[in-house]
């Protein structure tokens, strides 16, 4: 199962250009249950120091499971984590993902030549692995999946989140904006900036990416394609709005039905 999984990464990856890929392993039966432990296949360590979190604050809790089960932690902002894989009641089994199969991006910005000080870098594919797939009544409890990243997810949820890497401050801090007051709109300018220097890096890298505006353009062509086919289209709002400027797409001006179809993936508890 992990050499598997491995096949996924490099076979997704596709030296940038990448490959929506779905792996499904073993269905789920009375006598069998394959668990992957990790929330994405690739994915940064988090740590709880006495001086704060270093890296991915998401991560805590598994990355403290991973170095239970013997993993070495090097305590940097960016350390990727290995993979877990459980089969049914067993002992839960630890897998290092290869160096040579995880691309990461290193973060510049087009015209501020100080960014690349920040040190910032993500990897390429979002590989989601924790979830079920159901199809036709059969469940699958291990089918990660992934397709490309919208620029947002980076910039404006994974590096900005407070409760994630809250670069904002320090990035607002070298553009010389007003960080006290909120009237400066350093947030905001601080978000398009840090959005900027994401996608910008994905091109220049030559890896698979897709701006919020574009992706907006796309599902509307989507959804005229399902009303031509005489079919509603389902969705939660909340997710489909990007996080910066949602009010410019029109997706945010429309209202959709959260209707539960099947095929899906649904999240499940956590094994840990």
């Amino acid at each position: 199962m992990a050499e598997a999984l491995f096949e996924h990464i490099a076979y997704a990856t596709n030296n940038g250009r990448i490959r929506p890929t779905i792996t499904v392993l073993s269905q789920k039966s009375p006598n069998q249950n394959v668990r992957i432990w990790n929330h994405q296949l690739i994915r940064y360590a988090g740590y709880k120091t006495a001086e704060g979190v270093i890296g991915d604050s998401t991560s805590i809790a598994f990355t403290e499971e991973c170095i239970k089960l013997g993993w070495e932690p090097r305590y940097g902002y960016f350390d990727i984590l290995p993979i877990i894989i459980q089969l049914n009641d067993n002992p839960p089994k630890l897998f290092d993902i290869p160096d040579h199969l995880p691309l990461e991006v290193s973060i510049r910005h087009p015209h501020f030549d100080w960014f690349e000080d920040l040190q910032l870098k993500w990897y390429a594919v979002p590989i989601i692995s924790e979830m079920s797939l159901e199809i036709g009544g059969i469940t699958y409890t291990a089918a990660p999946f992934n397709g490309w990243y919208m620029g947002t997810e980076i910039g404006a949820r994974n590096f900005a989140d407070e409760t994630r890497y809250n670069v904002l401050p320090r990035i607002a801090s070298l553009m010389g904006l007003d960080i006290k007051s909120n009237q400066s709109l350093w947030k905001d300018r601080t978000l398009l900036e840090l959005n900027t220097a994401v996608l910008y890096s994905f091109k220049e890298a030559g890896v698979s990416i897709v701006d919020h505006h574009t992706a907006a353009q796309q599902f509307k062509k989507f959804e005229e394609k399902e009303l031509a086919a005489g079919r509603a289209v389902t969705g939660d709002w909340t997710w489909l709005i990007p996080p910066l400027s949602p009010a410019t797409t029109h997706i945010f001006h429309q209202t959709y039905h959260n209707k539960v179809e099947k095929p899906n993936y649904f999240y499940q508890s956590k094994p840990y």
